[in-house]
């Protein structure tokens, strides 16, 4: 398997249908939400808010196409009339050209991120903390024990985070478990499929539970399932250099290309 077009491709899909998927989820739990979505304009793209960091697009550039300029123009009205940035997610795969419009446009790259993979297989290796997918009745349970974990360095965020675990729990093609260290709850993760690729994300564990082996244990878990599934495809994103890369490094992933997020923010009014 190679890091060429094809896999680029698959995987920007599957990370661009697990957002898209998330706002089809908010817009049936929320009929009354602003949350819109737009797949016309050679990429997926999704307003769920102005501060969600889901409003953005994926897949630009991965179908070759002459409509680059049209497209933008298009996304950006979408995004613009919204009050809301134009961010697009775009894989060096997508060529030059789309990465010299977009300078052109004004972009600025605001972020990267490492879009790893491998391919699937069933782990030999034996869980050392209690996985299970969580029930609907455990949605809130869930959430909260995310939530705790992401907002220990950034409490600001924690109501965010629990509106993102209620939705994530009721997604469309996405998994949800948690891990159980001593007879209580330590962590999460996420496991969304789509088109064979197993999209691993979510991963939090509670401070006090770190270093106890509940992440390996959740990954060990999402993989067995994904592999029940029928995924032929394992998917992660970190930060370059993080120690999530490092991770996902040393449990077989490759890395495909470091993908760059670019933002034009909407004309000042006035």
């Amino acid at each position: 398997m190679f890091a060429d077009l094809s896999l680029a491709h698959r995987l920007e899909l599957a990370e661009g249908h697990a957002c898209l998927d998330f706002a089809h989820t908010r817009k049936r739990l929320n009929p009354e939400s602003s949350t819109a979505w737009d797949m016309a304009h050679g990429a997926i793209a999704v307003f769920d808010g102005l501060d969600s960091p889901l409003t953005q697009t994926f897949g630009l550039g991965i179908k070759s196409s002459d409509s680059y300029e049209a497209y933008l123009e298009a996304l950006e009205e979408f995004f613009f009339s919204r009050g809301a940035a134009a961010n697009h997610e775009v894989s060096p795969i997508a060529g030059l050209a789309l990465q010299q419009l977009l300078c052109k446009r004004s972009y600025q790259p605001i972020e990267m991120s490492s879009v790893m993979y491998q391919p699937a297989h069933c782990p030999e290796v034996p869980a050392v903390a209690d996985v299970r997918i969580v029930k609907q009745d455990e949605a809130d349970l869930w959430g909260r024990v995310g939530a705790d974990a992401w907002s220990e360095d950034h409490p600001e965020f924690r109501e965010f985070l629990l509106d993102m675990g209620r939705i994530s729990t009721s997604r469309e093609n996405t998994h949800c478990f948690l891990a159980i260290i001593d007879g209580e709850p330590a962590a999460t993760a996420v496991l969304h499929v789509h088109g064979g690729v197993a999209l691993f994300a979510g991963s939090a564990t509670l401070p006090a539970r770190r270093r106890r082996g509940a992440q390996s244990a959740l990954l060990n878990a999402r993989m067995r399932h994904a592999c029940a599934m029928g995924c032929d495809l394992f998917m992660m994103v970190a930060e370059p250099g993080s120690t999530s890369q490092r991770n996902a490094e040393r449990n077989g992933f490759r890395i495909a290309y470091t993908r760059t997020k670019w933002q034009l923010m909407p004309p000042a009014v006035g």
